[in-house]
């Protein structure tokens, strides 16, 4: 669950349900929300699964699994997947170097089985693997004026420039560090961890000292990251090849293969895809759902992974996987058996204050 729950319920929170976390869905008026964070800054809750690596081999073991690499220096990130013996994406991972021990943050239900594979498949190496998601909190800041609220509130220490970069220092008497985001939202975004314990005191300063933050929930994050373009793992990522996402900041090709796995050759990276992610605008007010079969003509060449409104653009909007060589920019999206007339639309949607590093990216 949300490990501040009963201050979210004091704000008029409505939650629901993710895996086995209960998270703030939204405070009521997400569009109205949305615009404050375009326009301001928000502040929101996050769910991860933390799984903790120490060890003297805990870089190497770590390198050979994902998919990135592994940084060697304190205060250094990535952000890696782990992939199938297909090459489909399983796991997706912030991997950061806390000096003697790493800290990866995944998906809240991912985070268990994966310290449980991996810690079977430790020989003579010396490392320990542990899941450790009730230790921490992490909170979300996003917006154009998300630096400037970092800077309003953190002491010692000043806002970390690089992406997936961090720095530790204090909020009010509490401890924390901040992280530089990948920016899935299309604005500037930082991520600030502390232990549990600590949660509603941090909280309290992020919305209230300072510059004043908006707190918004995950339907207006998933409405943000949607304008922006960014692929997630629950509608994008789970199952797919990275190449179809154009996700190139989360291979490293130098590394040859992961796990053993043939996966330079599976996910086609020397090579084009089959498919590709692509942005549609729809007429009218129709939101297709998933699945939603999209059409050039009478022949069908892709289907939607998300769609929603955009409450920037007044439009609706939907992000989904079409044949890579796809040249028409005029197609039909069908829902309830009818053909919506769509747009195919450079991304992102939205011009924010950053660009997602999830945006796809193709040769």
């Amino acid at each position: 669950m949300s490990v501040i729950e009963s201050t979210h319920r004091k704000h008029g929170a409505t939650f629901r349900e993710r895996a086995d976390r209960r998270i703030v869905d939204h405070y009521g008026r997400p569009d109205r929300t949305h615009r404050a964070v375009r326009n301001g800054v928000g502040l929101l809750e996050l769910a991860y699964g933390v799984v903790v690596v120490e060890g003297d081999d805990r870089l190497e073991y770590v390198d050979n699994v994902v998919s990135n690499r592994v940084p060697t220096e304190d205060g250094q990130g990535c952000y890696a997947l782990v992939l199938d013996p297909q090459g489909g994406i399983e796991v997706e991972l912030y991997v950061y170097n806390a000096g003697e021990r790493l800290l990866l943050f995944t998906q809240p239900e991912t985070a268990e089985g994966l310290a449980e594979e991996w810690s079977e498949k430790v020989f003579i190496q010396d490392v320990e693997i542990r899941v450790a998601s009730d230790e921490y909190a992490v909170f979300g800041i996003h917006g154009p004026q998300a630096t400037e609220k970092i800077a309003s509130v953190l002491n010692g220490a000043g806002s970390p420039e690089r992406r997936y970069s961090f720095v530790r220092g204090t909020m009010g008497d509490e401890g924390v560090s901040v992280i530089r985001t990948d920016a899935l939202t299309g604005e500037e975004s930082y991520e600030v961890i502390c232990a549990a314990a600590d949660a509603a005191a941090v909280y309290d300063t992020l919305l209230n000292q300072g510059l004043n933050a908006a707190p918004f929930g995950y339907r207006t994050f998933e409405s943000l990251a949607l304008e922006a373009g960014s692929p997630l793992f629950h509608t994008e990522l789970e199952g797919t090849l990275p190449n179809v996402l154009g996700l190139r900041n989360a291979l490293d090709f130098e590394k040859g293969c992961y796990v053993g796995q043939e996966v330079v050759s599976r996910v086609e990276n020397r090579g084009q895809p089959s498919r590709r992610l692509v942005g549609l605008t729809l007429a009218g007010e129709t939101v297709p759902e998933s699945g939603a079969a999209v059409f050039d003509g009478d022949a069908s060449v892709g289907e939607i992974t998300r769609a929603g409104e955009s409450p920037m653009r007044e439009d609706s909007i939907a992000l989904a996987v079409v044949d890579y060589g796809l040249e028409s920019d005029t197609l039909t999206v069908r829902v309830d058996g009818e053909e919506v007339a769509t747009t195919r639309t450079e991304l992102p949607f939205v011009e924010g204050s950053d660009q997602s590093d999830r945006l796809p990216a193709y040769d």
